[in-house]
């Protein structure tokens, strides 16, 4: 019946927890996003005390039940293994730790942390990179399917689904999410919890705290007849059946043992110490658990597109050619970012702001420190005012959430207008398609010939009333670069 429980809530979280980065639309976080702010290391950085603090003793209580049930990356692990026992049933058994491993990822971890080193980081956050691989790998063909019934719906005459543009956001981190994704496979096929127990600095967090447990599975000697049903089936190789023990800091939790064994010789219950345990084994674990405690306390303390250009801009002033993203001195960051110190030192690139974005500004950066953390850029679309969803699902406080005032007058960068690229310089005709979108009124239309007030106006600049909504640079006609475009701030600041 355990397992059966922790079965069934798995399935629910993994199922919800994989929509929120499906769902284009962005209703789902509305009721589930609470989900991905529960995950250990997003709550960690996001200094929500109350989540770390009731994942600990929901550790100190019940195990590391977090890993089997409340990560998707360790629920997409034991669906790969559920897979795996069909090809070839009782695979699996007993191996020692490999402490060396696991800490030393660990340290190597909090180094990259304190160090800024934010793509290593990004790389070994569980969620994240589930994150990463539903956001690249998953989606698409779930967009697709969406694409195929609103083809079907309107053949129908019904509009219950509509069209959404499947493009490639960024080919570093489609490349690193398909990595990851093939790299899982091949550990979980093959060893169950092997990435957890070696690799995943959050399980090796929460293993340490897990040896502690209040209640875990225990070996009633008396009972056990060593036919290793348990420790053939336990994806995270820790039971010892030689010597009926069991390694709590890699056990997850997860009741395959106590549903496998025959004999009743396996119960989920408050252990008893044992007399005749060796002087020699105390001492082991001992020096296993002052070395971890460093580890964890160091951690602790740590196909239809928007495409302007498939229509007659400004009725055909301009070649109808795909924009070009221009060089930028400096990124631009969404609104609630604060400013790159702050956004780089939280953002775990999850992913899921780029995946809700609904006005595909949004993609992952292809930089060295930055690696797969989101910025902003208007080649399809510009940050609309009235859109706070990037803000709304952050787990991490990367972004702060914002209300839609609020957003208005936070200026994250500001219009520069090039003139060699305006069509008013180079075809000599009357535009003005940035002054009529800009919704803070910050661009002004002024004649070329100061002397001649009928003469052709160039755009003007207010860098006070700019927010950096990037409405001037997308939607100016002028290919393949914009005539203005938008130069990102370090801090942002309120206007």
């Amino acid at each position: 019946m355990l397992r059966k429980i922790r079965l069934t809530v798995a399935i629910v979280f993994f199922t919800l927890i994989t929509l929120l980065f499906l769902d284009f639309t962005g209703t789902l976080h509305t009721w589930f996003g609470w989900m991905a702010k529960i995950q250990f290391l997003p709550a960690l950085l996001a200094l929500n005390v109350g989540v770390v603090l009731g994942l600990v003793i929901l550790t100190l209580l019940l195990g590391r039940v977090y890993c089997s049930v409340i990560c998707p990356l360790g629920v997409f692990q034991d669906i790969v293994s559920w897979f795996s026992k069909k090809s070839k049933k009782n695979r699996y058994r007993y191996s020692p730790a490999l402490s060396w491993l696991r800490y030393g990822m660990l340290g190597l971890f909090i180094v990259a942390l304190i160090a800024g080193v934010h793509s290593f980081v990004a790389l070994l956050a569980p969620y994240s990179s589930y994150g990463r691989i539903a956001g690249n790998l998953f989606a698409p063909i779930y967009q697709w399917g969406n694409n195929l019934l609103a083809y079907l719906a309107e053949r129908a005459d019904s509009y219950a689904f509509y069209d959404t543009t499947v493009w490639l956001k960024s080919l570093p981190t489609f490349i690193i999410a398909a990595i990851t994704l093939v790299a899982l496979v091949v550990l979980a096929w093959r060893g169950g919890r092997t990435y957890c127990n070696t690799i995943c600095p959050v399980g090796t967090v929460l293993g340490f705290l897990s040896k502690y447990a209040y209640l875990k599975p225990v070996i009633d000697a008396d009972k056990c007849i060593n036919c290793n049903l348990c420790a053939r089936n336990c994806k995270a190789s820790c039971i010892d059946i030689k010597n009926h023990r069991i390694d709590y800091s890699r056990c997850v939790a997860c009741m395959d043992c106590l549903d496998k064994c025959k004999h009743q010789a396996l119960r989920y219950t408050h252990p008893v110490k044992s007399k005749s345990e060796p002087a020699g084994q105390k001492a082991d674990e001992s020096n296993g658990s002052r070395r971890a405690f460093l580890a964890s306390t160091a951690l602790a303390a740590t196909a239809v597109t928007l495409k302007a250009q498939e229509m007659k801009v400004d009725g055909g002033l301009a070649t109808i050619v795909d924009k070009k993203m221009p060089d930028r001195k400096t990124p631009i960051l969404p609104p609630g970012a604060q400013g790159a110190r702050h956004f780089a030192q939280h953002c775990t690139a999850c992913q899921l702001c780029v995946s809700v974005c609904p006005n595909e500004v949004l993609r992952p950066s292809t930089g060295l420190m930055t690696l797969m953390q989101p910025f902003s850029s208007y080649e399809r679309g510009y940050c609309r005012p009235e859109c706070t969803k990037c803000a709304d699902v952050c787990p991490t406080g990367a972004i702060h959430p914002i209300s839609v005032a609020e957003k208005s007058s936070i200026q994250i960068g500001h219009a520069v207008w090039i003139k060699q690229n305006c069509i008013v310089n180079t075809d000599n005709v009357e535009c003005g398609k940035c002054a009529r979108h800009c919704p803070t009124g910050a661009i002004t239309m002024v004649p070329s010939d100061p002397n001649n007030p009928d003469s052709l106006k160039f755009p003007a600049v207010d860098t006070e009333r700019c927010i950096g909504c990037g409405a001037c640079e997308n939607l100016c006609p002028s290919r393949p670069f914009s005539a203005i475009y938008v130069e990102g701030h370090e801090r942002h600041r309120i206007i």
